[in-house]
């Protein structure tokens, strides 16, 4: 049997909702990133403002809408409940924004995040950022979990960086997926579960990257027990 054809237009559907996570945009920059006319991209997105996955403001810039939040909180569920308070509790004592990572296929996505409440500046990491496996310190600290014949091919650094992952506890990452932030990441194993991370990103930090990497390990430990991990 030949397997059915893919959609294209769900599939263009579906990438407006990957772009949109990384911000808002206009219709022409939508248009342009998908490389279809005006007419096709506004036609996409007049259909998932009406299921309200995205909404537009008032000068025209499409976001996502709230739609989105709804069906991500069905997402891992569990360990998403269990990991808010932990990663809020991380927020607040560091400073620093934390937030919870997961594999998906060959990318690292960000499930939920929490900004620290007192601070005059933070940086924002929104929930559906994805960047490649093979970069930034959640990624490392994820493939630190997988076997050698389920990981892509790694280069030899990156290869190196992951065994110290896996003989540290934690992995570090600068200017590797936005330029001048920085990131540490603990694994995050479950059992019948994808591997996850724990991470915080930030500019600039009174605490040492041990110390970081100790309180999310900490973290992590609570939320495997609460999930029998």
């Amino acid at each position: 049997m030949t397997a059915a054809p893919a959609s294209q237009t769900l599939s263009r559907g579906i990438r407006i909702l990957e772009i949109l996570a990384d911000g808002p945009l206009s219709i022409d920059d939508l248009a342009a990133r998908l490389e279809v006319h005006r007419s096709v991209a506004y036609r996409l997105l007049r259909t998932l403002e009406d299921h309200r996955l995205v909404a537009r403001d008032a000068s025209g810039l499409a976001a996502l809408g709230p739609r989105m939040a709804a069906l991500a909180a069905g997402v891992a569920h569990d360990l998403q409940a269990e990991a808010l308070p932990e990663l809020t509790a991380v927020a607040n004592e560091l400073g620093l924004t934390a937030f919870l990572a997961v594999l998906d296929g060959d990318e690292v996505i960000t499930l939920t995040s929490v900004e620290p409440r007192h601070t005059v500046a933070n940086v924002a990491q929104r929930p559906g950022t994805r960047h490649p496996v093979s970069s930034g310190a959640p990624g490392k600290a994820i493939l630190a979990q997988l076997r050698e014949h389920d990981r892509p091919e790694l280069d030899p650094d990156l290869r190196a960086e992951v065994a110290q992952v896996r003989e540290g506890g934690y992995a570090l990452s600068h200017d590797e997926v936005i330029p001048n932030l920085r990131s540490v990441a603990v694994p995050l194993p479950l059992r019948g579960a994808r591997p996850a991370a724990l991470a915080v990103v930030h500019v600039a930090s009174r605490f040492s990257d041990a110390e970081i990497a100790a309180r999310l390990q900490r973290s992590a430990a609570v939320i495997r027990e609460a999930l029998g991990g």
